[in-house]
């Protein structure tokens, strides 16, 4: 290994560079399937929070109309 030559240094060189580079791309490919992933599960949460929210309303309203109901029976 200590008598490489010039071309078969920067052939191992391109070598590690080309695998970087693989190695990199790949990364970057899971990182966005995991992006689609999360943003899919936001949309959902969203979503979710949302409906919950309305039901909330919808509760609170209930409740006032079970409030007024007592009220004017006791009043």
């Amino acid at each position: 290994m200590e008598n490489q030559t010039n071309l078969e240094k920067l052939n191992d060189s391109i070598t590690q560079i080309v695998q970087k580079y693989k190695s990199l791309k790949e990364e970057i490919e899971s990182l966005r399937t995991e992006i689609v992933t999360l943003r899919a599960e936001k949309e959902l949460k969203e979503s979710e929070i949302e409906k919950l929210r309305e039901d909330n309303v919808m509760k609170d309203l209930e409740i006032e109309e079970i409030v007024e109901k007592i009220e004017s029976i006791l009043g």
